[in-house]
């Protein structure tokens, strides 16, 4: 995604989040009529309840999508980066607080070492860090809400999309009527790789969805730590932001956060398994 749109950025921040909601939507909507999902949208609209959790999660993962975009055009993915770091550590949050989840012991310790790590950098490059709080939190709170949608993830996904037509297609309306478009102004380069932004955007979020249904959620858990350490690696390696000592001691902080995490998830899966596995073969 980060090279992705860093072969965009010759568009507009606005527009680069409007070509990706357009055509996400027309490459959903096909792959609903060729996996003769289409009729499943009709119930999902009709239900007050979902339409009411979907528009919210649609706003989530827009300002999701609006900041990331932002941070990577630029040069701010390092921060990105970390937004994604302690995303799963903001889910337990949220399960605390809206769904009264237990947080244990280790979880706390982890949760506590993350946030020092926030707070360190914040304190050290003078601002607070806005960009991995609002990826974090944007992104913690859509999953929440397609947890508790009554809908699969590709009729969600399509709704989610076409509840932001009216204003990213309304939008590309009026910047290429007016002349202020990137799409359209004679780079046909541009052209395709704004037009790719549909499968670009969708096809992560479907293959995602299919993997949470297929995986453990301790695996699962741990490969969602591979997509922030390879913008890590591209942000400082292919890309050169700045990666000094305040987000040296940062980082550390995060990564030991996710460390105790991942192992007392892994440790908890394993218990349950050994359990699992004794109730099978005691008579």
């Amino acid at each position: 995604m980060p090279v992705y749109i860093k072969a965009v950025r010759a568009a507009p921040v606005v527009e680069v989040l409007c070509h990706r909601v357009v055509w996400a939507l027309v490459f959903l909507l096909v792959l609903s009529w060729r996996q003769r999902q289409i009729r499943g949208l009709g119930p999902a609209l009709r239900s007050r309840r979902t339409l009411a959790v979907l528009s919210a999660s649609t706003v989530c993962i827009a300002v999701n999508w609006l900041v990331y975009i932002w941070a990577v055009v630029n040069g701010r993915l390092l921060e990105g980066s970390l937004g994604y770091y302690i995303n799963p550590l903001v889910n337990v949050l949220l399960g605390v607080a809206i769904l009264g989840e237990r947080l244990e012991r280790p979880v706390r310790i982890a949760v506590g070492i993350a946030a020092a790590g926030v707070l360190w950098l914040a304190v050290h490059l003078g601002q607070f860090p806005w960009i991995p709080l609002a990826l974090a939190t944007s992104f913690g709170l859509y999953g929440l809400l397609r947890k508790i949608a009554p809908v699969g993830p590709l009729a969600g996904l399509t709704i989610e999309t076409a509840l932001l037509l009216p204003l990213t297609g309304g939008y590309l309306v009026w910047a290429i009527a007016s002349g202020r478009s990137a799409f359209l102004a004679g780079n046909a380069s541009l052209d395709l790789c704004l037009l790719l932004g549909g499968p670009v955007t969708a096809v992560p979020l479907l293959f995602f969805a299919a993997a949470a249904r297929r995986l453990p959620l301790s695996t699962l858990g741990f490969l969602q730590y591979l997509s922030p350490t390879l913008q890590f690696l591209l942000a400082v390696f292919a890309y050169g932001e700045a990666f000094d000592r305040a987000h040296a001691v940062a980082f550390a902080l995060i990564w030991t956060a996710v460390a105790v995490f991942a192992a007392h998830r892994a440790g908890a899966a394993a218990r349950v398994a050994e359990s699992a596995g004794s109730s099978v073969t005691t008579p």
